[in-house]
């Protein structure tokens, strides 16, 4: 039985009912749910049962080769890192001396306020948790004071931990990057919201259950070490309720062309009419293409074809151990290129606007900077979404990113040929530990309960393999070494130069990016030669590209051209509230108005080899 199949709620026994408890307390009222022991007793035994299994399904790979859980290398960056604020404070008596006299001083008052509450006198905190912070919610943390305590002492010294690296002064920039960042890790991991006796709420619901969510958590905990293959791979959402083709990329269409490493997919008319123009994107081979054809609401996919654009879509392989050599420009030439060959059999038409996303992008940039140089100008219009092809300000990311660690990506890499996409899922969770891991620790292991189905978060969860080539080349030329705007990047043969790419570019980026910040895509923006149209979004990474126009959740900002500084730029911009898709196909509409009879997928040489989305985007990593 699995945990979705076990009730919520343990049923109150005889022996509860005699003892006069009540299941249910009232929260605030200082007590707590008496469990029924007999339940509960029975439950801890289960919960051993459980967690031994959970056990012998962590540890099983490693006894017969196929897994690795050795994290040693992080975790000596991180005692190194940290140890060099230490090193800071501790080797000037009078800084240590100011830091302790600081997070002593800051105790007193919460101890001052602590006694004030206990003896029921009003008292102002002294660092309440923030309002939007998720994890304190619940009302005892302000209404118990010893919750309220453990949630301000908290508080207190992950503010002081922060300040010391903010104010360690012998820190390099990045070495400051890295201790905040391991230090988010560790807030994230040692918050009094991760453990039952430390939350009020997990603690009710343990008592109410008799211990019953426990066994649900440590059965779903086994499922999802079996599920990663001795790795943890948390689950998000409950992916049993989404069907590809069915309930997501459900965007009618075929697929026209196949080879090693990408699909084609062409989408079928919904107008009468159509662009001349036809639409090319590129996504980013480190998730897969749909997170552009969530759902008929929030399908950007959809919508384009909607608006009466022929849209063609590359779907790329999930590659395995035969993709191993595949390179960067193999992406370009097998990817990129062999669309436009295909695009052209198929409408007849050699110009394209095309839009790239993310690494997709980046892919799209350099393959612009390429056509430029050597005289194809098939790609008529630029759209990037969210993408990055300076990086000199790349974002958290670039922390796991030198020398050590891409060799040591390199070594591991030769063993298989490709990058597991699970670690690239756990890098970008690891860039909001507490929303994207610890919340789901709390929901699914100790409260027991299933996560709620969500479409994104679907889609987060299928990762990709990255080829061992083309990852290398990746890391190294942009984030390690910056060589395509620093005019260091050859290609194919050619020198690439981002001025000579003079045709219209939209460049989107997101407010709250963490994968592609928001200055890092303006920087980027200044590197190419024609007229640029910089806009930013309301939101993320995802959220600020899949934001629909019939029901948009954010604003976006435009107006100044890209030149001077970004906070200039941000000063200067207009607010517009509503999606920016309206806007971007009033920019590519006025730039190829013309319109042809709708034309159905396939057509010319083509002949399509089965229907959206295809086979490539079903394979699992």
């Amino acid at each position: 039985m699995t945990g979705a199949d076990r009730p919520q709620t343990a049923q109150p026994h005889a022996s509860a009912a005699q003892a006069g408890a009540a299941p249910h307390a009232v929260a605030g009222d200082g007590t707590m749910p008496v469990p029924d022991f007999t339940a509960l007793s029975q439950n801890l035994a289960r919960l051993v049962e459980q967690g031994g299994k959970a056990a012998a399904a962590y540890f099983r790979p490693v006894e017969d080769g196929r897994a690795n859980h050795d994290m040693a290398d992080q975790v000596e960056d991180a005692v190194k890192t940290l140890g060099h604020v230490a090193e800071h404070w501790l080797s000037d008596p009078s800084r240590a001396m100011e830091a302790q006299t600081k997070i002593s001083g800051d105790m007193l008052q919460l101890w001052a306020h602590t006694l004030r509450k206990m003896s029921g006198e009003d008292s102002k905190p002294v660092r309440a948790p923030d309002p939007g912070d998720k994890r304190f919610a619940d009302p005892e943390w302000t209404k118990n004071p010893i919750y309220d305590f453990l949630a301000q002492a908290y508080m207190l010294t992950n503010d002081w931990a922060n300040d010391l690296i903010t104010r360690a002064d012998t820190l390099e920039p990045f070495e400051r990057e890295k201790a905040q960042f391991y230090l988010r890790q560790i807030a994230g991991a040692i918050s009094p919201s991760n453990f039952i006796a430390t939350n009020p709420e997990l603690l009710r619901t343990t008592l109410e259950q008799s211990g019953e969510n426990l066994v649900r958590g440590m059965q779903m905990l086994t499922e999802d070490i079996e599920a990663g293959k001795g790795q943890l791979k948390i689950r998000q959402s409950d992916a049993s309720k989404f069907v590809l083709g069915r309930d997501m990329a459900a965007t009618p269409g075929k697929v026209i062309y196949r080879n090693d490493l990408m699909e084609l997919i062409q989408y079928a008319p919904s107008t009468e009419t159509v662009y001349k123009r036809p639409l090319l994107i590129c996504p980013p081979w480190i998730n897969k293409f749909y997170v552009l054809d969530l759902n008929p609401e929030k399908s950007f996919i959809r919508w384009c074809v909607a608006q009466g654009l022929t849209v063609y879509v590359i779907s790329w392989v999930n590659p395995d151990e035969r993709q191993a050599s595949k390179s960067f420009e193999d992406y370009m030439r097998e990817g990129i290129l062999t669309a436009l060959d295909k695009i052209e059999e198929s409408s007849g038409e050699k110009k394209v606007a095309a839009i790239g996303y993310c690494v997709g992008g980046t892919l799209l940039a350099i393959a612009s900077a390429w056509m430029a140089v050597t005289g194809d100008d098939r790609i008529d219009s630029l759209t990037f979404l969210t993408t990055q092809v300076d990086f000199t300000d790349a974002g958290e990311l670039k922390l796991f990113v030198d020398q050590v660690r891409i060799k040591a990506i390199e070594e591991k890499m030769k063993e298989t040929g490709y990058l597991e996409g699970s670690k690239m899922a756990t890098a970008f969770n690891m860039l909001r530990p507490n929303e994207l891991i610890w919340n789901y620790v709390v929901n699914n292991y100790l409260k027991g309960k299933e996560p709620m189905p969500f479409d994104l978060l679907v889609w987060n969860s299928d990762s990709t393999r990255m080829p061992a080539a083309n990852h290398s080349f990746y890391l190294r030329n942009c984030y390690l070494e910056n060589n395509l705007t620093q005019g260091r990047l050859d290609f194919g043969g050619v020198r690439l130069d981002l001025k000579k790419v003079q045709i219209p570019v939209y460049h989107l980026a997101a407010k709250e990016d963490h994968i592609a910040p928001a200055r890092s895509v303006y920087t980027g923006a200044g590197f190419f030669g024609g007229d640029v149209r910089y806009v930013l979004a309301g939101s993320g990474h995802i959220a600020g590209v899949v934001n629909p126009a019939a029901k948009p959740k954010y604003q976006y900002w435009s107006g100044p051209p890209v030149a001077g500084s970004f906070d200039d730029w941000v000063a200067k911009a207009t607010e517009t509230p509503g999606s920016w898709w309206n806007d971007w196909i009033g920019w590519i509409e006025a730039q190829a108005p013309d319109r042809v009879p709708a034309r159905e997928p396939g057509g010319g040489k083509l002949t399509p080899l089965c229907d959206a989305p295809g086979d490539y985007v079903r394979v699992k990593s």
